[in-house]
């Protein structure tokens, strides 16, 4: 199979939408309120707080309706996606067909004009498909108490040290407990959410099968640790077997233990966190369930809990007692909001949709699916000139792997950023970010149950035409993407902030003339 080479991308050059404004233009002119409809309700000014009122009309960028069409429209065109190519490129972030049925559910009327201060009698059918959907993630994690508030997987592991710094506060040890435990593979939001909460991090590395040294964990902790968040499998897709022994480890100590299952897509249905012994898990809904990979949105991170911390979660929670549902803001010990009203819940009901299409032998076959498209992938990458699997050496992987280029680059100097450039011009994509970088000259791929036989096979094909010119025409390669929108990506900018302009006033102060 040969990568699709006539390839080429639509390419417009096209201004930001700043500089395409005109003074005068209008796309919708806002008509005056009716006297009629003002003497019944009001001018629907007047009675707000003169503070909230603005002195002057606010300063926008002024298109017509058309205009600002066709710019979107084109911009669109400028982009890649999981509807467009195949994405597999897409490393530690699912990105997996999301059934356009569900699409069909989440923009239709009975949920968007829901509007989240309604009275609990009105909104039942939503409430109960979020209580359902909690039972659901329940059986899947054989948790107790599921919160859908956070709206991301970095919101919920903030969460989550939250919980665990109110649990310790409770019990009097929440100064003396300032230490929390993470891996250098598991997601870099684990290390990071817990310092915004205060904590110390101590990084466990792995040891030579790449594995989180159970050594270096257990000289690591103390009376001093407040717990452990941790990935499982790592973002180097090899699970670690020996988990029951350090969350083991962990509670012999006193602290608790945080799964962070943000890329849960190769074990639903055979491994559970109970089982291993956790107190909270939480799963990325825009990844593992069917709504598209988050990115700025829409996200939903579900946090759930064993029984012992049902009182810590974010409130409200849905509640259902036998007859209807009902909003619980009662939690004694709850660390608050993590966000407004319910959580994202539109990523809630595709969720939703897809568990109760799948049912429960169609979740565990859907992991099934990815690990094995994962371990064929894993096989015709390690066919590739200059790649390799550090860690696990001949062992299976889970949903995904870290490759490293490092024999390539020796051999030809070609980097794996150049070889991201170059699978633009065949239409694929490939991530750019590997954090940390710890593997050389990393390459993450993370093939979902979604995609076929077929199309893994085009993915290996670009890589294997790449490969081929790495060594026989360097610059080819060193020289991508050829066909893409952009040549080459000019940073300069970016590192000035007197050149920033993310907003009109902004750019109005800054750059107009």
């Amino acid at each position: 199979m040969k990568p699709r080479m006539n390839f080429h991308q639509a390419k417009w050059d096209e201004p930001i939408i700043f500089e395409l404004s005109t003074q005068g233009e209008r796309g919708i002119l806002v008509p005056e309120i009716e006297e009629e409809i003002k003497m019944m309700v009001g001018d629907g000014i007047s009675s707000l707080p003169k503070n909230v009122i603005r002195t002057q009309v606010p300063q926008l960028p002024e298109l017509s309706q058309m205009r600002v069409l066709k710019h979107y429209l084109r911009l669109s065109q400028e982009n890649l996606g999981a509807d467009l190519n195949v994405d597999i490129g897409q490393g530690t972030c699912t990105m997996k067909y999301s059934p356009k049925i569900n699409e069909q559910f989440t923009t239709s009327p009975k949920l968007t004009e829901l509007h989240p201060n309604q009275d609990e009698s009105t909104v039942q059918g939503i409430l109960e498909i979020i209580y359902k959907t909690d039972v659901f993630l329940r059986e899947i994690s054989g948790l107790d108490k599921f919160s859908f508030q956070p709206g991301g997987g970095s919101q919920a592991i903030l969460a989550m040290a939250s919980i665990i710094q109110a649990y310790h506060d409770s019990n009097g040890e929440s100064e003396k407990r300032d230490e929390m435990i993470t891996t250098i593979f598991s997601h870099p939001s684990d290390a990071a959410a817990a310092a915004v909460k205060g904590y110390k991090i101590i990084t466990i590395y792995p040891n030579e099968d790449g594995l989180p040294d159970i050594e270096a964990l257990k000289t690591a902790v103390s009376d001093r640790t407040a717990g452990l968040l941790i990935t499982n499998p790592e973002d180097t897709g090899i699970f670690n077997p020996d988990i029951e022994e350090f969350t083991q480890t962990i509670h012999d100590y006193g602290g608790l233990c945080g799964y962070d299952q943000a890329n849960a897509n190769g074990v639903l249905g055979i491994a559970r966190a109970k089982e291993a012994e956790f107190d909270m898990c939480f799963f990325n809904l825009h990844k593992t369930f069917s709504s598209p990979h988050g990115c700025g949105g829409p996200g939903a991170g579900a946090l759930g809990v064993s029984e012992k911390l049902k009182e810590y979660l974010p409130v409200p929670l849905v509640d259902f007692n036998g007859k209807t549902y009902s909003l619980n803001y009662s939690l004694t010990k709850s660390i608050g909001k993590v966000r407004g009203y319910y959580g994202v819940v539109p990523a809630i009901l595709r969720t939703y949709a897809w568990i109760m299409s799948l049912g429960s032998e169609g979740l565990k076959e859907a992991s099934r699916i990815a690990v094995l498209n994962n371990n064929y992938l894993l096989k015709k990458v390690l066919e590739l000139q200059g790649a390799s699997a550090p860690y696990a050496k001949d062992r299976h992987r889970i949903e995904q792997v870290r490759y490293s280029w490092e024999d390539l680059t020796n051999d030809t100097g070609v980097t794996t950023e150049d070889i991201t450039n170059r699978m633009i011009d065949f239409g694929f994509h490939m991530w750019s970010s590997h954090h940390p970088f710890i593997v050389p000259q990393p390459m993450t791929l993370e093939p979902t149950e979604s995609y076929s036989k077929a199309e893994i096979d085009e993915y290996i094909a670009g890589l294997s035409q790449i490969v081929k010119e790495a060594y026989q025409n360097t610059d080819i390669v060193k020289n991508a993407p050829h066909n893409s929108v952009v040549h080459k990506i000019k940073t300069e900018p970016l590192d000035d902030p007197n050149k920033w302009a993310i907003t009109w006033r902004a750019y109005l102060k800054k750059w107009k003339k």
